[in-house]
């Protein structure tokens, strides 16, 4: 399972936080101040009726009378048609910014998720990202929306109460209002304790997210290690945590709802008591009398309501810090502010002052280490000529990956510096760089669609002829045009209906399709069998000329046609020559080359 280290998040109550989160809210200030128009409307109707009930009371039922009634009848009617349409438009008006906030969150994460460097990749799982773009940002914009909705209404209702209240009697609201002070301490004692719980919630469900993903993308590697039972355990702990977190949120939410309803039926007691003793004297009058009665209920509802807006607000909290943390983290690789003027960044390219690339490298006194540890090139010296082809070869960490990185500007050099065209590549643009470049990986991935949509990839206003042009290119037209609906069919999840040639063929045409300057083809034939191979071979002679490459090959035969091939032993080019020249050399290459030429003869000799 993936381990990371995750911020720890301390505040109660961060209000810092939530002043940010109101940019999200003001692209749909019209519709919040139409929100709040319709709330306090509701508010102020339903603060009505107990008004109402005390002249029923005092005009007719005590009288005996029904004089004047129809009027009376013709008015209560109307505020109902009016309070219907009220929690119509209401609940239309908070789904729309409900669903905005939601779409806006998640379009600025995902947006944040392109521009991150490699390194971010690296150290954070992926369930991890789908959890902050997926419950995260959902919670959140549910809890904005309706959260604001029962905020307004509440307090509307509250302050409409405590005037009406007021205004009856004054001395017997000022004695029904007495609690309220108790429940603002208790209030601050549960938001702690509810905030710290689910902090701790929303921190598990990323890990489960996280185990998910890990389980679901290698269930083949578990299913034949039989770790079955040791990933439903560890699963098991995880879930478990959260449990136990969840239990403890809601426990301490649910003792607060208790709180708020026990000193709400305190408030009621006074205001029967000592009303009932007014009405007894006739100070006050019977309508009054049930009218308080019915207000310090009515006040006390939007008490209980707040009793749970707090606890969504603390779940609330949680997912916000989570969510903005990845809004908030900084692309280690950037460009700086004069080149993004000048060639404009990942979203506004200005593609006019980008140069032409010719495709010379020059390697100048490079050092890296990855994260701060231990370096992986020291002081590294190489140049490689425009339209040159440069096989890396060498043991697992001896560095290859990290030179075609470095050179791909994925990550950058902790010390010296990267030429291209004789300009050090930090003065231009990351985007200019990887616009130049095509990638074909080991395994390489394919998107869901067709196998149109997925060359298209490379190059999405490219047209028919350009496909299939790529795709004759790569020798991929053949196996396609088998295919029973040929650039049509579908290649399923992660290209699941293809086998691993036909993929790489398609990814070789999708990078083709690009006419990239720079070309790397990372272990591109390791995992496919020998027909497919030569098909590649053949592919990537073709699609090389002219192109600057950057060869990484298990399979030493895919090289021997290679410009230059480098011996990479611990950061260092061990050896370098031509296929013919270092087997002449008879070092480090010439045994490697011997072994493999001897196990794949053996290998042929076998399935003979």
């Amino acid at each position: 399972m993936s381990i990371y280290k995750e911020h720890e998040y301390k505040k109660k109550f961060d209000w810092r936080l939530w002043k940010r989160l109101i940019r999200y809210m003001l692209p749909y200030k019209k519709y919040m101040a139409i929100l709040i128009v319709f709330m306090i409307t509701l508010a102020g109707i339903d603060a009505v009726f107990p008004l109402l009930s005390k002249y029923a009371i005092d005009h007719f039922v005590i009288p005996g009378t029904t004089e004047g009634i129809g009027n009376f009848l013709i008015i209560y009617i109307v505020l109902i048609v009016v309070q219907s349409m009220n929690v119509w438009f209401f609940i239309t008006t908070a789904g729309k910014i409900d669903m905005g906030i939601c779409y806006d969150i998640r379009k600025e994460g995902f947006q944040r998720l392109q521009e991150l460097s490699f390194s971010y990749y690296d150290r954070t799982p992926i369930g991890w990202m789908m959890a902050r773009m997926t419950s995260d940002t959902s919670r959140l914009a549910d809890i904005i929306a309706w959260g604001l909705v029962d905020l307004v209404w509440g307090g509307a209702m509250m302050l409409i109460i405590m005037g009406i209240m007021l205004y009856l009697n004054w001395k017997l609201a000022l004695i029904t209002l007495s609690v309220v002070p108790v429940l603002v301490i208790l209030s601050i004692y549960f938001q702690q304790k509810i905030l710290k719980y689910y902090r701790r919630v929303r921190k598990t469900n990323s890990r489960i997210t996280g185990s998910f993903n890990e389980g679901i993308t290698g269930a083949q590697t578990t299913k034949t290690l039989v770790r079955e039972e040791e990933n439903l355990k560890e699963f098991q702990n995880l879930t478990g945590t959260m449990y136990n977190s969840s239990v403890r949120a809601a426990i301490f939410s649910s003792l607060y709802l208790p709180v708020v309803l026990s000193l709400g039926s305190i408030g009621t007691g006074l205001a029967l008591w000592l009303g009932g003793k007014g009405v007894m004297l006739q100070t006050i009058s019977y309508g009054t009398l049930v009218a308080f009665l019915s207000y310090t209920v009515q006040f006390f509802d939007p008490l209980r309501e707040f009793a749970r807006i707090f606890a969504d607000l603390q779940n609330a909290q949680a997912s916000a810090e989570r969510i903005l943390s990845m809004i908030d983290e900084e692309p280690e690789i950037k460009d700086h502010s004069e080149v993004a003027y000048k060639f404009g960044n990942i979203l506004k390219p200005k593609t006019e002052n980008w140069p032409e690339m010719a495709g010379k490298i020059h390697f100048k006194n490079v050092s890296f280490a990855y994260n701060g540890g231990e370096k992986v090139l020291d002081n590294f010296n190489l140049e490689v000529k425009a339209g040159e082809s440069i096989a890396l070869v060498g043991e697992t960490g001896s560095g290859k990956s990290t030179i075609v990185n470095l050179a791909c500007r994925f990550y950058e050099p902790t010390e010296g510096e990267i030429l291209i065209d004789g300009v050090e590549y930090r003065q231009n643009s990351q985007l200019w760089l990887h616009s130049n470049l095509g990638y074909v990986l080991q395994s390489p991935h394919l998107f869901s669609g067709t196998i149109r949509d997925n060359i298209r990839y490379g190059r999405l206003e490219a047209e028919e002829k350009d496909i299939v042009r790529a795709a004759e290119l790569v020798n991929a037209h053949h196996f396609i045009m088998k295919q029973e609906n040929g650039y049509d069919t579908e290649v399923g999840e992660g290209g699941g209906k293809l086998s691993t040639g036909e993929k790489q063929l398609i990814s070789f045409a999708r990078a083709i399709l690009a006419d990239p300057r720079l070309f790397v083809l990372d272990e591109a034939t390791s995992s496919v069998d020998t027909e497919t191979e030569k098909l590649i071979q053949d592919a990537i002679r073709k699609v090389l000329e002219g192109r600057t490459a950057f060869i990484i090959a298990h399979r030493l035969s895919t090289i021997r046609s290679a410009d230059r091939i480098l011996v990479i032993k611990n950061g260092k080019i061990l050896e370098e020559g031509t296929h013919t020249e270092l087997l002449e050399f008879r070092g480090y290459y010439h045994k490697l080359y011997t072994n493999q030429f001897m196990e794949e003869q053996e290998a042929e000799l076998l399935m003979a």
